[in-house]
């Protein structure tokens, strides 16, 4: 049973340049039809997946921000009324920083959001400009001193590795961040995703990301930084205080069952993966007439699903436990990892190994996408 549901509000003001998840801009958005919507697809995924109290619920985007308290009111009423909660349920929202969605972080506490993850991206002007962000950093700083008086938790995202940018001033601008006092902070590197307008940039020679060893030394900054200020990382881009890791994030890289409503939301129960509609007006026009948003959705083999934790569960500090996923999906250690690869690994220092229990270490996390290349057995997906 699923004790974690995602929930997308796929629109923006504004495309940021940067960004390739599923976000769209409209003139203008019907809400009523909108909660109608999202209110068949959770009760949908809810005749499936419920049975136990949520854990989590979380917002994403878009911009969940700009959605009204009243909806959110509605969506968690409901989700509450089909799943029953946890007492301790963490329900997050992301939110932008400007002086108008601050306005509505009273009205989004009083709603039951109990933890807000606020895009703030950088805290220096020209870096907002080329970041394609709306706000200034000085409302970035008032909307977290807004969100700490309205939530109990609150996150901040920083992307870094911006080009051009020198230690000196990515650790300037991190000790500023730090001492916001947030229990939690998602530190990025920016990546230039296919599809980007960033991506046609670079194409176009507008400019040049950051090269890989300037990026990977300010990889092992951040990491010192954060831990010196007791935010040390629990996965390869989120910080957190002792007890503070995001528990919905956790659902993932864990690898327990979520459920995921709204465009272009994915899930993962009952063995099965599912992906809704992307683009909302298919959307819409899935949930008028099946009364879900569901594009495609497959049962997974016990070997994906074992290759997908172990890709998920690797991001963790903590690692994974091979015992533990070999017997939950029945597959034998040797048809799950690369013994000698590891050892190899460790002897270099990238992957921790004891017991049943393999991690990547912090010099290996710069490493992660060809660790996990090697340390994963060749043909897990297709066994």
């Amino acid at each position: 049973m699923a004790r974690a549901l995602y929930i997308h509000w796929p629109f923006c003001l504004k495309k940021c340049p940067y960004c390739d998840f599923n976000s769209h801009v409209r003139d203008g958005v019907d809400i009523g039809l909108w909660q109608a919507a999202l209110l068949a697809d959770m009760r949908h995924e809810a005749e499936i997946a419920a049975g136990e109290p949520l854990d989590s619920i979380f917002f994403g985007g878009g911009t969940p921000s700009l959605m009204p308290p009243a909806l959110v009111a509605n969506l968690l009423a409901e989700a509450e009324r089909l799943w029953g909660f946890d007492p301790a349920i963490e329900i997050t929202l992301e939110a932008n920083p400007s002086s108008v969605e601050a306005g509505n972080f009273a009205a989004l506490a009083a709603a039951g959001v109990n933890r807000v993850s606020l895009g703030i991206q950088s805290l220096e002007e020209d870096s907002l400009q080329f970041l394609g962000r709306l706000h200034g950093a000085e409302e970035a700083l008032r909307a977290v001193a807004t969100a700490q008086r309205h939530f109990a938790r609150v996150s901040i995202d920083l992307i870094y590795a911006r080009p051009g940018q020198t230690p000196d001033a990515w650790q300037a601008e991190l000790a500023r961040a730090l001492a916001l006092g947030t229990d939690h902070m998602s530190l990025y590197q920016l990546t230039i995703e296919p599809n980007t307008r960033f991506a046609t940039d670079v194409r176009r020679g507008e400019f040049a990301p950051l090269e890989d060893d300037p990026a990977a030394d300010l990889f092992t900054l951040t990491q010192e930084l954060a831990e010196a200020a007791g935010l040390p990382a629990y996965e390869i881009s989120n910080h957190a205080r002792p007890g503070q890791a995001s528990r919905h994030n956790l659902t993932y890289w864990r690898y327990h069952d979520y459920c995921g409503i709204g465009p272009g939301a994915h899930g993962r129960r009952q063995k099965a993966a599912t992906e809704r509609h992307k683009k909302p007006e298919n959307y819409l026009a899935a949930t008028e007439a099946q009364r879900h948003g569901i594009r495609t959705e497959r049962n997974l083999s016990e070997s994906e699903q074992a290759s997908e934790a172990l890709l998920m569960g690797l991001r963790l500090a903590e690692g994974v436990d091979l015992a533990a996923i070999g017997h939950r999906f029945g597959i034998g250690r040797a048809a799950l990892v690369n013994q000698a690869r590891i050892d190899l690994h460790v002897s270099l220092g990238l992957v921790r190994y004891e017991a049943d229990r393999i991690a990547v270490t912090r010099a290996g996390m710069p490493l992660l996408d060809a660790l996990l290349g090697e340390i994963v057995a060749d043909g897990l997906v297709s066994a």
